[in-house]
C-alpha cells in the first residue's frame, strides 16, 4: 500500500485469549480487524495517548493506550518491523513509540504504577507485568498489610485455554515511601483506596439500568439483564454471565415474520462459555409491541461529560429499541446495529422458514450474510461463501412442496438449510444473484437434471397453481419481488416431481399397447401434465379407464372427452396444454451414471442398517454417502458408468440407423 502499511499474523492479546488478525497503519491511525471477520478495533490519531514496544519471547509487541482508558496489545511483529513501523508512525501519525524492557527475573518484590485503568508491577527499571483494573470485581483488605484484587469470572476464555486470572494479592508493609499513611491508614489502606478511586469496584456497584425477566433463547433461560457502566450482566438463578462492552461485536434486530416478537442479538468477538459450551451468539426474545420506560442511574455530571451526546437521562419507548440504544450509548457508540435489508419473502416478511441440523428456525438473509435464527444461531457472511445450491427432494408420487439451499463456505465447511417452501424460490434466487453469489451448475446426476427443470418449469408455467400455495399478491402489499415470485413458482414446483411416475407409466403402456391414459375426463386436473402422477390421480382416473374400454367395445371417437385437437396440443376449457411426447419402447435404455449405480448398490443395506426409513431420507443418505467417498473409493462405480455409457451410445447408433428420425426425434428424455 502506498497510504499505509499492513502486518498479517499480528495477534490481539488479552484476558479472551489471543486472537489473530490484520493490523493496519494509515496517517489516519491505527486499525485490527479479526482473521475470518470480527470485531474491528479502530484508532483514530486523535485519541491515541501512547504507544509502547515490547521485546517478548520470540517476537516484539506493539502497546496502544486510548484515550478512554483502554490499553490494547498487538504482538507478532519481527524485529525489522519494529524500526519500519516506529519510523512510519513518527512521520504520518506524530507519535514515538515508547521502548519498555520486559523483567525475566522471576523476582516478585517491586513497584506498583498506576496509571489510567493500568496497574504495572516492576522489577527496577523493566515491567513485570499488568493488569487491567476494567477487569477488577473486588478489592478488599486481608489484615493490615495485604490488599487482595478478584477479578471477574472471565466467561470469554476460549475453550482450549484453561487458566484464567481469579485473584492477586500484594503486601505492602508499613515502611513503604509509595503510598504514605498514618497510624489509622496504613499504606496497605492507602493503596487500595487509591485503586477504588479510579472506578466503581465496590461490592456494591449498581447498574445503570435492569431489563427483568427477559426471555433468552440461546443461553437457554430468564434471565435479568442488568447493564452496567462497563459491562453486560445475564443473572439467572443457576447462571450468571458478565460481558464486556468490549467484547461485544454487534447487535442485530431482526423481528419474526406474522409474530409478536422481535429477536435482538449480541453477536460476540469471543464466544462466553457455560461448562464445555461456546454461545458466540446471545439471543433475546422480546415483545415487539412492549413498551417500556426507564431512567438511568447515572450522575448527572457523567451524562454531561462521558456521556455527552450518547445518553439521555431516561427513556421510553418499545423494549428493544431502547435497550439497543441504552447498551450502544453505554459502550460509547462502537456497536454497530444491522437491520432486515431489502430482501422480502412471499409473506412480506424478513426470513424465510427452514431447518437446520434438525431444528426448525427462519433464515434471515441479509444486506452481508445470512442469520439463521433461533438454534443453533449461525451467522454467515458473504465474504465467506465460496457457492450456494439448490437441491430439490421428493419421494416417487409425492409433490415437491421444499426445496433445500446449501451454502459452502471457504474453509470447506458446509451448511444445509432445508424445507425450504417452493415459493420462496425465486426471491431467494434473485437475492443470492444480486449480491454476487456464485450458484453452483447444475451437473448430470438425476437430481441435478431435476432441479434444474425444477426452475424452468417455475419460469414457464403459470396455470396450474396449487391452491394451498396460491399467494394473494394484493394482501402482501405488492412488493417487487412477488414479480418475480409470485403464483408461478407455485405452479410447477409440484409438477415436476408428479412427472416422474407419469413417465413410467407412459413407458409402460407404450409396451403393453394400452391407451387408456389417453382418454381422461375432462374434470381431472389433479396431476399438472399427467393425472396419473400421483395415488390420488390414479384413484380418479379408474373411471375414466372404464369409459374408455366402453368407448373402444362401441367404436365412439375419442372426441366424446370434448377436447380440441390444435398443432401445439390439447385446449380444455380455454386452458392450453402441450402435448405429451411419446417415447419409442424400442430406443434404447440410457446410461446409468456412477452414482446411480452406487445407489443401487448401497440402498439395501442402508436399509438393514435403518429399518422403516422413507424413500426421501434413503436418497439423502446416498447422496452424503457419495459426496464424501474419495475418488478412489467411486473409482469402480465410473468404471461402471464409462462402459455403460459406451454400451448406450453403440446401442443408439444402431437405433437411429435403422428407426426413421421422426421416431427418434420424439424421445422426451
Amino acid at each position: 500500500m502506498t497510504d499505509g502499511k499492513e502486518y498479517n499474523n499480528i495477534l490481539l492479546g488479552g484476558r479472551g485469549g489471543t486472537k489473530s488478525g490484520q493490523l493496519r497503519v494509515n496517517p489516519g491511525g491505527i486499525a485490527w480487524k479479526k482473521q475470518g471477520g470480527g470485531k474491528l478495533i479502530e484508532f483514530h490519531k486523535s485519541d491515541i495517548v501512547g504507544l509502547t514496544w515490547m521485546k517478548i519471547p520470540r517476537t516484539y509487541q506493539l502497546g496502544i493506550r486510548s484515550k478512554d482508558g483502554a490499553f490494547y496489545k498487538f504482538t507478532g511483529f519481527r524485529d525489522q518491523d519494529v524500526s519500519n513501523l516506529t519510523t512510519y508512525i513518527q512521520t504520518s501519525i506524530g507519535l514515538t513509540p515508547v521502548e519498555k524492557q520486559l523483567s525475566v527475573s522471576g523476582k516478585n518484590w517491586g513497584d506498583i504504577e498506576l496509571d489510567g485503568s493500568m496497574l504495572t508491577f516492576k522489577v527496577g527499571s523493566k515491567q513485570g507485568f499488568e493488569v487491567s483494573l476494567a477487569d477488577v470485581s473486588l478489592i478488599q483488605m486481608q489484615g493490615k498489610n495485604d490488599v487482595m484484587l478478584q477479578f471477574h469470572e472471565d466467561d470469554n476464555v476460549v475453550a482450549n485455554e484453561k487458566d484464567s486470572l481469579v485473584d492477586m494479592s500484594f503486601h505492602i508493609p508499613d515502611s513503604n515511601v509509595q503510598y504514605v499513611g498514618d497510624e489509622n491508614r496504613p499504606p496497605a489502606q492507602v493503596f487500595r483506596d487509591r485503586i477504588m478511586s479510579m472506578g466503581d469496584l465496590g461490592p456494591g456497584e449498581e447498574p445503570v439500568v435492569t431489563f427483568e425477566g427477559i426471555s433468552i433463547l440461546t443461553p437457554r433461560g430468564r434471565y435479568n439483564v442488568e447493564l452496567h457502566a462497563s459491562f453486560l450482566r445475564l443473572q439467572a438463578q443457576a447462571n450468571d454471565f458478565k460481558i464486556q462492552y468490549s467484547s461485544i461485536w454487534r447487535l442485530f434486530l431482526l423481528p419474526k415474520s406474522n409474530q409478536p416478537h422481535t429477536f435482538v442479538v449480541v453477536t460476540l468477538d469471543t464466544p462466553i462459555r457455560k461448562g464445555q459450551t461456546l454461545y458466540p451468539h446471545v439471543v433475546l426474545q422480546l415483545e415487539t409491541e412492549s413498551v417500556v420506560e426507564s431512567t438511568l442511574s447515572l450522575g448527572e455530571d457523567a451524562l454531561k461529560t462521558k456521556y455527552q451526546g450518547k445518553l439521555e437521562p431516561s427513556y421510553k419507548g418499545l423494549i428493544h429499541e431502547v435497550f439497543t440504544k441504552i447498551l450502544r450509548g453505554l459502550s460509547g457508540g462502537s456497536i454497530k446495529i444491522t437491520r432486515p435489508g431489502s430482501f422480502r419473502s412471499c409473506q412480506d416478511g424478513y426470513a424465510v422458514k427452514s431447518s437446520l441440523k434438525a431444528e426448525d428456525g427462519v433464515l434471515y438473509p441479509l444486506e452481508k450474510g445470512f442469520f439463521f435464527l433461533p438454534k443453533p444461531p449461525t451467522l454467515i457472511l458473504h465474504d465467506e461463501i465460496e457457492f450456494v445450491e439448490f437441491e430439490m427432494h421428493a419421494a416417487a408420487g409425492t409433490s415437491m412442496q421444499y426445496f433445500d439451499l446449501l451454502v459452502k463456505l471457504k474453509n470447506e465447511q458446509e451448511h444445509l438449510f432445508c424445507n425450504i417452501q417452493r415459493n420462496e424460490y425465486h426471491n431467494l434466487s434473485e437475492y443470492i444473484t444480486s449480491k454476487g453469489l456464485k450458484i453452483m451448475k447444475q451437473g448430470n446426476s438425476r437430481a441435478m437434471k431435476d432441479a434444474e427443470r425444477f426452475k424452468n418449469e417455475i419460469d414457464e408455467s403459470d396455470d396450474e397453481t396449487d391452491d394451498d400455495f396460491k399467494i394473494d399478491r394484493e394482501s402482501d402489499g405488492g412488493s417487487p419481488t412477488d414479480d418475480s415470485g409470485g403464483e408461478e413458482s407455485d405452479a410447477s414446483l409440484s409438477g415436476d416431481v408428479k412427472q416422474k411416475p407419469a413417465k413410467k407409466e407412459s413407458r409402460k403402456e407404450a409396451s403393453t399397447s394400452k391407451p387408456a391414459s389417453s382418454k381422461r375426463p375432462p374434470t381431472d386436473h389433479s396431476g399438472g401434465e399427467d393425472s396419473d402422477a400421483s395415488l390420488s390421480a390414479e384413484v380418479k382416473a379408474k373411471p375414466a379407464k372404464k369409459e374408455s374400454r366402453k368407448q373402444a367395445s362401441t367404436s365412439k371417437p375419442a372426441s366424446a372427452n370434448k377436447r380440441k385437437s390444435t398443432k401445439d396440443g390439447v385446449e380444455d376449457g380455454g386452458r392450453k396444454k402441450k402435448a405429451k411426447k411419446k417415447r419409442d419402447p424400442n430406443a434404447p435404455k440410457k446410461a446409468t451414471s456412477s452414482f446411480m449405480f452406487f445407489s443401487n448398490a448401497e440402498r439395501e443395506n442402508i436399509k438393514k442398517s435403518n429399518p422403516g426409513i422413507s424413500f426421501t431420507d434413503i436418497a439423502r443418505t446416498l447422496g452424503e454417502h457419495w459426496k464424501k467417498m474419495t475418488a478412489e473409493e467411486k473409482e469402480p462405480y465410473e468404471a461402471m458408468a464409462a462402459a455403460d455409457r459406451e454400451r448406450y451410445q453403440k446401442a443408439m447408433a444402431a437405433y437411429k440407423g435403422d428407426v426413421p428420425a421422426s421416431i427418434v426425434g420424439s424421445d422426451s428424455e
